[in-house]
């Protein structure tokens, strides 16, 4: 993108800039603010001027687009192939009839499309971004369509930026790849402006959509929605399009094919009906336009987009934010969970137990002792306090702290308050940062103190070891470190670690007064003075042990990537119950030093595996190596560094609470209560989505049998067993008496033992030949039988006789009530595939005939749909259909029944060769 030096004016309501790199008092003049914000209500006044702070999106493709993509659907263009040979044969009012089926069918696939849709888009408002703004002076979170121009934002590590703002304070490392492409993350600081170049390439402004990775600033904003860089970028590239899962191109591929068998098939029998079978043209044309509607499942592919929508929004209200309806089907197939440990298996929050140090042990079980000013406790608790991003700000009315900011930090600025320790509500003092990293796994600060400038540290044990010469012992005193003060503080942190506890180091360094400035990292954090450890808890979740052993159960494998101690994560793992098969921990520096093939090795092996340590680098290390295997993986993530992980796995899953924006911009599935125990239910629905996906297809293709065998018959015996059916009745099967079961099919309970299968193969196909042999041959099979014994007995029973004229005469009555009951036994037999679709494995007296009464609901309209047809005059005559006596009604009962018995036969016997 390029833009001239001087950058146009951006006007906002009234709140003009004329140029947002001039001088920052010049700028918040021009924008009538000030460095500690607007006013509440001033805030308010300016959204109800500017408007919200959002990009205008561009709608999806016109509504009469997405209905014309319905109307040349593979199965659409098939029945205008009937509905063409109908008229060609001069069948005018049949013609009409499949052109209003057309576009039924296209208006209700049109709607749950839509339906789909708004299911996904309403997930946003579970999730809007939010932003750091100061209002009155305080620091608060609003959400970020909220900002206005003037607004004064806090950006920290970890942030997505959601409007364009000049720095004030601080310095910051931002990701612009969104922006200019640069793969890098640029740093940008309040002093490095300059008027000389474009304002993308400015070094004091950040911009929309863009994310810091380091740092912590406060900028005043300057642009908001399509007024920002990025609102214009939309405003030119802004495309929408149709996105496929893999489950609705499998199901459109096979339709394709129905298709092709449906047309080959007709058009081979117009001659061999004429040729060979002596059938007339008109005849064999009504034979072909009945096989043609006889093959299509009209309703499939609108029944699947529900139950994936149904699943999306199952989801959503279990905790689980699905943002892509085709992630649903990804979900059940999870093959290896790859969980972060602190706040997923366990609660996140932390406490602090105990605290060691070279003058001794502090327990914090009831109130811990006060230490004396100057002794190693105080300066450990005082360095807690300025190392640190948290704030503890005041007391609510139950007289808990409102802290805001990172668990652990948190934990520490907690300890340090009981002991005495006065916890500022703000790092007044700081002269510099330097963020935590996870590669370094450490953090430190320079803060202002007695005597001058003061390094303070904290980290992972061993690398902050690493870098402490001294150690201190006494009031103000120090001495060198030696290899034995070392032993007995690895020893410390190794037992407190087995213990399942998070143990952080924290040391200090008074800087040399007379040095003209601050140093870099590295030089600031070495020559430390050990001040002590401290020791946190996170309990484990309640429910995390029952979803770790369903998790064996249903074949998946856990693997644990954190960045915690090695004996920690094990504590935890174990408490847990992962492991239950062995356990390997391995460290992050372990990993890093192996190759790939080395990698592929570990993960090959048998049980389950904790990563300890481990870097982002290492995350999308095992991601890939995983996927390599032929794994299904799920990842979780928080940070701002697990997003290359997150967009890798086939599932990238993200912290509500605890995640950055980042994270969850980057992630399939958000989870708002942060819990492994959520993961497990997003599983097992979608499991339970596909499962009721392969029911009503099995449903749906059961009664293609039925329907087209007959018509077979009819072309073979060249028209001396007359035609079984007309096409009207198939279009009322498949349009009214089918379509509101399968929906309801698509919301079944999950089937018992769901959890304890294996899971399914990227290869595994939704439609497979066991399931075709059951819909075709077993319930279709059984079904055509009892649907040509009514219907060949209807016409023996009315005195027909093989090759006689049903065309007029008193045997026209007659094949009208065969047609009937034709019509009316697949209905009844529709009742039995039903019941017997709603289970793949399990028996009916397992599942229960009432647990699902959305389906009986619509077996009742099923039923009530063929008795209208059937007994309305207006309707006979439409659907060629006549009143049946009550003796062949009678006959209909038993056919469900037989129907579901025999399928129940076949399952059981397959349960019995299973064990």
């Amino acid at each position: 993108m390029t833009s001239s030096p001087t950058s146009p004016p951006v006007s906002d309501g009234g709140f003009s800039v004329t140029d947002p790199q001039e001088s920052l008092d010049r700028l918040l003049r021009d924008l009538r603010t000030r460095t500690e914000g607007l006013s509440a209500r001033e805030a308010e006044r300016r959204l109800a001027q500017v408007g919200a702070n959002d990009l205008v999106r561009q709608k999806g493709e016109p509504a009469w687009r997405e209905l014309l993509r319905q109307l040349v659907h593979p199965l659409a263009l098939l029945l205008w192939v009937a509905a063409l040979l109908a008229w060609v044969s001069g069948s005018g009012p049949l013609a009409v009839a499949i052109v209003v089926v057309i576009c039924l069918n296209a208006g209700f696939a049109f709607v749950q499309e839509r339906h789909a849709e708004q299911a996904v888009e309403a997930l946003s408002a579970y999730l809007p971004p939010h932003a750091r703004v100061l209002r009155d002076g305080q620091e608060t979170q609003v959400e970020a369509h909220l900002l206005v121009p003037g607004d004064v934002v806090v950006v920290s590590e970890g942030d997505r930026i959601s409007a364009d703002a000049r720095l004030l304070s601080g310095a910051v490392d931002i990701d612009t790849s969104t922006l200019t492409g640069e793969s890098a993350p640029v740093e940008v600081r309040v002093d490095a402006g300059s008027t000389d170049v474009p304002l993308i390439r400015a070094r004091d402004v950040v911009f929309s959509g863009t994310s810091c990775t380091a740092g912590e600033a406060t900028a005043v904003v300057f642009a908001t929605g399509m007024r920002t860089e990025l609102g214009r970028i939309a405003a030119l590239s802004q495309r929408v399009g149709h996105e496929e899962s893999p489950l609705e191109k499998q199901v459109k591929r096979v339709a394709q094919l129905i298709a092709l068998v449906a047309v080959g098939m007709g058009i081979a029998f117009i001659p061999l009906g004429t040729i060979f079978a002596g059938l007339s043209l008109s005849q064999a044309a009504d034979f072909a336009i009945g096989l043609l509607v006889a093959n299509v499942p009209e309703g499939l592919l609108p029944t699947i987009t529900l139950a994936l929508a149904v699943g999306v929004r199952i989801l959503a209200r279990r905790g689980a934010l699905v943002k892509r309806i085709s992630a649903v089907e990804t979900l059940g197939s999870t093959s290896v969970i790859c969980t972060d440990k602190t706040g997923t298996l366990t609660l996140n929050e932390m406490s602090v137990v105990e605290m060691w140090t070279a003058a001794g042990v502090l327990d914090f079980d009831g109130s811990p002792e006060r230490p004396a000013p100057d002794t190693p406790p105080a300066r450990l608790a005082w360095a807690a306090v300025c190392c640190s991003n948290a704030t503890i700000r005041r007391k609510d009315t139950s007289g808990d702290d409102q802290g805001t900011g990172d668990q652990t930090e948190l934990a520490l600025l907690r300890a340090a308050e009981a002991m005495g320790v006065d916890v500022p509500a703000e790092h007044s003092g700081r002269l510099a940062l330097y963020s935590f990293d996870s590669v370094l796994r450490r953090m430190s600060t320079v803060d202002d103190g007695p005597g001058g400038a003061w390094v303070h540290t904290k980290g992972a044990p061993e690398v902050v070891l690493a870098r402490c010469t001294r150690i201190a012992v006494g009031v103000g005193g120090d001495r060198e470190l030696t290899d034995a003060d070392r032993l007995e503080v690895e020893g410390v942190v190794d037992s407190w670690a087995r213990q399942g506890r998070r143990v952080l180091a924290l040391a200090e360094r008074r800087l040399d007064p007379e040095a003209g400035s601050l140093p870099e990292r590295d030089d600031a954090e070495h020559d430390l003075v050990l001040l002590g450890v401290a020791a946190m808890i996170d309990p484990p979740r309640a429910e995390v042990p029952d979803a770790v052993a369903r998790c064996h159960d249903a074949g998946i494998r856990l693997i644990v990537v954190t960045g915690d101690h090695a004996l920690t994560a094990r504590g935890v793992g174990e408490s847990v119950g992962i492991g239950r098969g062995g356990l390997t921990v391995l460290g992050g520096d372990e990993v890093d030093r192996m190759s790939d093939r080395e990698l592929d090795a570990v993960l090959a092996t048998p049980g389950e595996l904790i990563f300890a340590r481990s870097s982002p680098e290492s995350k999308l290390r095992i991601t890939d190596a995983l996927q390599g295997a032929g794994y299904i993986v799920a990842m979780t993530g928080d940070g701002v560094n697990d997003a290359p992980a997150l967009r890798r796995a086939d599932i990238g899953i993200a912290m509500g609470k605890s995640g950055t924006d980042v994270a969850r911009e980057a992630a399939t599935m958000v989870l708002t209560d942060d819990n492994f125990a959520t993961i497990v239910t997003a599983v097992e629905a979608g499991r339970r989505v596909y499962d009721n996906v392969r029911k009503f297809i099995v449903y749906i293709f059961a009664h293609t049998t039925p329907e087209v065998v007959p018509f077979l018959l009819y072309a073979l015996s060249g028209g001396a067993i007359p035609l079984p059916l007309t096409v009207m009745q198939i279009l009322a099967i498949d349009l009214g008496t089918e379509t509101v079961p399968a929906l309801a099919l698509g919301r079944e309970r999950a089937e018992p033992g769901l959890m304890e299968r294996a899971p399914r193969t990227r290869a595994q196909s939704v439609i497979d030949r066991s399931m075709m042999v059951r819909a075709w041959l077993v319930l279709g099979g059984v079904s055509t039988v009892l649907v040509l014994a009514l219907f060949l007995g209807t016409l023996v029973a009315g005195g027909w006789s093989l090759g006689a004229d049903v065309g007029s005469g008193p045997l026209h009555h007659t094949w009208q009530q065969a047609t009937t009951m034709t019509f009316l036994a697949i209905v009844a037999c529709q009742i039995g595939t039903a019941t017997a679709a709603r289970t793949q494995r399990a028996s009916l007296a397992d599942i229960g005939l009432f647990t699902n009464p959305l389906l009986l609901w619509g077996i009742v309209f099923e039923v009530c749909f063929a008795a209208v047809i059937v007994t309305v005059p207006v309707l006979r005559e439409v659907f060629g259909t006549a009143v049946p006596e009550w003796w062949q009604l009678a006959l209909l009962l038993p056919l469900p029944v037989v129907v579901w018995g025999c399928d129940e036969l076949l399952r059981r016997r397959a349960r019995r060769h299973a064990r």
